[in-house]
């Protein structure tokens, strides 16, 4: 037991000095998970949701190649921003789930993004829908669910892993992920820090850079709250967000008018036909 104790202190010493030598990630943030860790979660989450189809009814790529191409085409605009840091090394993996009755998106560490027929049919335009799915790519890539990891768990746990040990709780805390994705809870201030790196996404795409305050105003317009929308529960307010979202929109300088273009050679309407 002493020498387990010593190895971890050790190696925990030294991890720890070359983090604070080396600096922070590619987002300026010190985290302990690897990159290869976020994919190798991802990759384990996107495998326990596959295999709940009752829960996630991921629709068929191959015969619904049209849908996923107008998707794709929404997301590789947001990769090709030039401001997505893990960009090449993230799979960027889409999938649509087949549940009209929720407004939802999420995404797992290393870049596998979920989004909801529900969510794509309740918005009236792909600047909306861009502004969400750059919120989600942002979840990804500013490593929140790794960071969140990270406090849960502590240096110590996460080093372990590094060293080969605790192997299996990995895949326990993917599978826990999975049971609750559409829930993935973060902090407001990781929920503000989304917002506001959508804003930063789309200022270099055609779509609307204020896109995510579109979501939140037809939320608002709707009468729809953090109270009856249960994956709002934990996020700031509609209201707060519509703010900060176009306060950050003023600071980029950025275009917040509705792109109106086709995207994948359809319109809005026609791609929601499709679903």
């Amino acid at each position: 037991m002493k020498r387990r104790i010593f190895k971890i202190t050790a190696i925990a010493f030294i991890f720890i000095s070359v983090v604070g030598l080396n600096g922070c990630d590619e987002n300026n943030n010190i985290v302990l998970f690897s990159i290869q860790n976020d994919i190798d979660l991802g990759k384990q989450v996107s495998e326990e949701i596959a295999a709940d189809p009752t829960t996630y009814p991921v629709m068929d790529k191959s015969t619904n190649a049209e849908a996923y191409a107008y998707l794709e085409a929404v997301k590789n605009a947001i990769l090709n921003s030039g401001s997505v840091a893990y960009k090449d090394q993230f799979v960027w993996q889409l999938h649509i789930i087949k549940d009209d009755e929720t407004l939802n998106a999420f995404a797992t560490p290393g870049g596998y993004i979920y989004v909801y027929t529900g969510l794509i049919k309740y918005l009236d335009n792909v600047d909306d829908l861009a502004g969400v799915m750059g919120h989600e790519l942002a979840h990804a890539d500013l490593r929140h669910t790794s960071r969140n990891l990270q406090k849960s768990y502590g240096v110590s746990f996460l080093l372990s892993l590094l060293i080969g040990e605790n192997s299996g709780e990995l895949t326990q805390i993917a599978g826990q992920l999975a049971g609750n994705a559409a829930g993935l809870a973060f902090s407001r201030d990781y929920e503000k820090e989304a917002d506001a790196q959508s804003v930063v996404y789309l200022a270099k795409t055609d779509y609307a850079c204020n896109g995510a305050a579109g979501f939140f105003q037809k939320l608002t317009d709707d009468g729809h709250t953090n109270d009856n929308l249960p994956f709002l529960s934990t996020h700031p307010t509609e209201a707060s967000r519509i703010t900060d979202i176009n306060a950050k929109a003023t600071e980029e300088g950025c275009d917040t008018a509705l792109s109106g273009n086709n995207t994948a050679g359809m319109t809005y309407a026609d791609f929601k036909a499709l679903l």
